[in-house]
């Protein structure tokens, strides 16, 4: 039998290391898939996509089918070379051959196609999975086998050779969503951010104080509930005996509005229409992404904040959870600034000391310390572990704090002064 001729050979050769190049090029790039992206895709219909996707549900079995075949390819070429250096020019042309097939392979078999595969990977595996689904079918039983080995070598050393998950903690989604950059409005990463962080505050964080809850005391003078229920600018309001832990229930206006607006309402009635809708408590430490939950669940829109011995700490609405997504509802975003804040001519800021931390580090950019006290009078206080008096000046993370007014055993009013205001 006649030896191939040197075109067969050289077009042969071509092909083995074309061969090369399109194995190491679509590992890397079927490797480098955005699993995320390759399930959308999958879920829109690209047949490509579900093929890569089931390759990538059994990357033992993907690895082992492309290695196989590129060890088969990876052998036959020096041969391959070493036949048609023969041919050429002897002994010689035999060394000569393989130094330049190990710059070949090295260079466009492995380094270039690679590269390629990194940065365009959905150009290269989608294709790819076309070839190597029928591949994987075809080799199975020899696939199988080398996974068998591979596997075993591998419990040996005790590693399991189960898939790692796939799954994004908080914090790499709270990554992924940084990262996205333009595709996702800077608006709407702000609100993405917001929905992951609901977990790691809870209703004490938003809550208002008790001390600042507005609402029907029945006890009171009839004309002055008369005039508290005209002049309420809250559609539900609770309504208790003497102090609010002796709630009776919460009213909603538009169960007296009609017999307000007509003058026939008394006290029983009143009572009777706050009793129809009990009060509902939730523990002081709820995390905000579950008393979401439990909102939507049991159909109620505010709940009373009771500590572990029962007494109410505080009110939480849902209003007040959903504005730890999407920000303050009458507040242009571009120009938010907190309700009880007031900016100063100097650039400092003369700030209400019961407003929660939480909510002033939301609004106003800064950053408070968030995990000890809720709110600013708990902070000062905790800080200088005594009330102080008027005039004290204190620096806490950078910020310069002076309490302005104090009254009933607590900071009232405090002039905060930024890092970039406070003097060096």
């Amino acid at each position: 039998m006649e030896p191939p001729s040197l075109g067969l050979s050289f077009g042969a050769l071509a092909g083995l290391l074309f061969l090369a190049a399109f194995f190491a090029g679509s590992e890397t790039a079927l490797m480098s898939l955005n699993r995320y992206r390759l399930r959308h895709r999958a879920n829109e219909g690209n047949r490509g996509a579900r093929l890569a996707e089931k390759l990538l549900a059994h990357p033992d079995r993907l690895i082992g089918l492309i290695l196989l075949l590129s060890t088969l390819v990876n052998v036959a070429a020096p041969m391959l070379v070493g036949f048609i250096a023969l041919r050429l020019g002897g002994e010689f042309m035999v060394a000569f051959g393989a130094g330049a097939l190990t710059l070949v392979l090295l260079i466009f078999c492995e380094v270039a196609p690679k590269t390629f595969g990194a940065l365009h990977p959905e150009r290269l595996a989608l294709p790819a999975a076309y070839i190597y689904t029928p591949l994987l079918l075809l080799l199975y039983p020899f696939v199988w086998a080398t996974n068998l080995l591979a596997n075993g070598v591998l419990r040996l050393f005790g590693v399991s050779p189960q898939q790692a998950s796939n799954s994004l903690s908080s914090e790499e989604l709270r990554t992924v969503v940084a990262e996205a950059g333009a595709m996702i409005p800077h608006r709407h990463q702000q609100m993405l951010v917001s929905i992951l962080d609901l977990e790691n505050a809870t209703v004490e964080d938003i809550m208002v104080p008790r001390n600042e809850i507005v609402g029907i005391d029945v006890d009171d003078d009839w004309d002055r509930v008369v005039e508290q229920l005209r002049q309420s600018q809250h559609t539900r309001l609770p309504v208790y005996e003497g102090e609010i832990d002796r709630i009776i229930g919460v009213l909603h206006m538009k169960q007296v509005v009609h017999e307000l607006a007509r003058g026939r309402l008394d006290r029983d009635a009143l009572v009777e229409a706050a009793g129809a809708r009990e009060a509902y408590f939730v523990p002081s430490g709820t995390t905000l992404n579950t008393q979401l939950v439990n909102f939507q669940r049991d159909k109620r829109r505010m709940a009373f904040v009771v500590d572990e011995y029962g007494d109410i700490q505080g009110l939480v609405t849902l209003e007040d959870i959903l504005e730890e997504i999407v920000g303050e509802f009458t507040t242009d975003p571009a120009t938010m600034m907190h309700k009880d804040v007031h900016a100063e001519a100097d650039g400092s800021f003369v700030a209400n000391a019961s407003t929660t931390i939480r909510a002033l580090n939301r609004s106003m950019r800064w950053n408070l310390p968030t995990d000890g006290p809720k709110t600013l009078n708990g902070l000062i206080v905790e800080f200088l572990e005594t009330l102080p008096e008027v005039g004290t000046t204190l620096k806490l993370a950078d910020y310069m704090l002076e309490v302005l007014q104090t009254g009933d055993n607590a900071i009232k009013t405090v002039r905060i002064r930024p890092p970039d205001l406070t003097p060096p």
